[in-house]
């Protein structure tokens, strides 16, 4: 082959690398919050024989979703390490780093090895926090196990101890942490004093932390930009409520939420829609402009009290809002600016879900418990288009990003692919 042929084939397969690998998926909840992809075509069918493009097992427990940049994969765990020692086993917290297109193991990293000081539910592990990325570091939360920032080549690079939460029952911990510009945004409920924090995401130092009235809650911060001023949306079991992301000064907020609320908020042209589903029921959507309690006011646009999610959070795509009903697999879509519905409570065969839906421009993702995903077209009407199952349960949100979708299933963790 010529030089100038071989210059021609290098560049071509250059081209094809970036084409199909060109998106990242930094955050829990990919890049807008949302749980939304505008770019992604993964495939909408898979099984052992079909579309599995590789197929890892994972060390230790976990229901963190892996995070996708540029050509690795990241994920969290807990390894039971010991369990003779009295009282709770040892574990070791690590942080997992894999090859995108072919599931190799790049690196893991220990980040303490230690002994819970308190219980976890059954269906909960001690790596529940997703991680989260701007391109340069990786930031790994293991909640009352510390906060860690490495390299995306994993060197650590800092570390902080915030102190011990006492969650609600001894359910566990779950909140992951949110990074916008120079601070990582750090949620602390629980059933002691409950703070939040802004942290400079480069040392680690605390910029600010401010007093929540809240018990245990297991949502994640959304920030959102409005007439030039960032916002931080949070869910709370006695208010849902905005802080200003510069200072931490309470901006506005809004009763009407149920008890120890999970599902993270979701935000379009203005709005921001906050829900939960744990003995009652209670999604509302409220204008970004508010000041003090805006509850009974115009800044409350809509509300519903039936049918409202419970530890999967709201999808918001194309306009329209889609959550379930507590933690069953009744699915509802209603207009996200009115709250009116496309269609309530509708089964699809799902019936005991924890993973978060996520949606591409043309399909939505809706995973069990017991390991199937269904998946059905991104539209006002419903139109279940496969449902697929991978033998194992799955608790952490389906990861989508190019032409493919990164599911961290019980034991493995698996990339479907055209």
């Amino acid at each position: 082959m010529s030089y100038g042929l071989k210059f021609l084939f290098l560049t071509f397969i250059l081209s094809f690398q970036t084409t199909t690998m060109a998106e990242n998926w930094p955050h829990w909840r990919g890049e807008s919050g949302n749980g939304v992809s505008t770019t992604a075509t993964p495939p909408t069918s898979w099984s052992e024989n079909e579309n599995l493009h590789w197929k890892v097992a994972v060390p230790g427990r976990g229901s963190s979703s892996p995070i996708i940049w540029k050509d690795r994969v990241y994920i969290t765990s807990a390894e039971e390490i010991d369990r003779s020692a009295a009282g709770l086993p040892m574990f070791r917290f690590i942080t997992l780093c894999y090859n995108r297109s072919n599931g190799e193991l790049i690196w893991q990293k220990t980040a303490i090895e230690a002994q819970p000081h308190e219980e976890t539910h059954q269906t909960n592990g001690f790596a529940s926090a997703s991680p989260c990325t701007d391109g340069t570091h990786l930031y790994v939360s293991f909640g009352s196990r510390g906060l860690y920032c490495y390299t995306l080549d994993g060197e650590l690079v800092w570390k902080k101890m915030l102190g011990q939460m006492q969650t609600r029952n001894m359910f566990g911990e779950g909140s992951s942490p949110t990074l916008e510009d120079d601070k990582l945004i750090v949620p602390w409920d629980h059933e002691g004093q409950s703070y939040l924090f802004a942290l400079d995401k480069i040392t680690g130092e605390t910029i600010w932390k401010v007093e929540r009235d809240e018990p245990t809650c297991w949502a994640t911060p959304l920030i959102v930009e409005h007439d030039g001023q960032k916002q931080i949306i949070m869910n709370g079991e006695n208010y849902a409520r905005s802080y200003d992301f510069e200072t931490g000064k309470e901006l506005w907020r809004c009763g009407g939420q149920t008890q120890r609320p999970v599902a993270s908020p979701v935000h379009q042209d203005g709005l921001v829609i906050v829900g939960s589903g744990f003995r009652g029921a209670f999604v509302g959507a409220f204008k970004l402009d508010g000041t003090g309690d805006i509850a009974g006011t115009e800044n409350v646009v809509w509300s519903r009290d039936r049918d409202t999610p419970d530890i999967a959070s709201l999808l918001l795509t194309e306009g329209r809002l889609y959550y379930y009903k507590a933690k069953t697999g009744l699915l509802t879509c209603v207009d996200a600016k009115t709250g009116e519905p496309y269609y309530s409570t509708e089964r699809i065969g799902l019936t005991n879900i924890y993973a978060s839906p996520v949606a591409t421009p043309d399909y939505i993702y809706l995973s069990d418990r017991d390991g199937t995903t269904v998946v059905i077209e991104n539209s006002p009407e419903l139109k279940i288009l496969s449902t697929n199952n991978l033998g194992e349960t799955i608790d952490a949100t389906p990861s989508p990003v190019d032409d493919q979708l990164f599911i961290r299933g019980e034991n493995h963790l698996f990339c479907i692919s055209h």
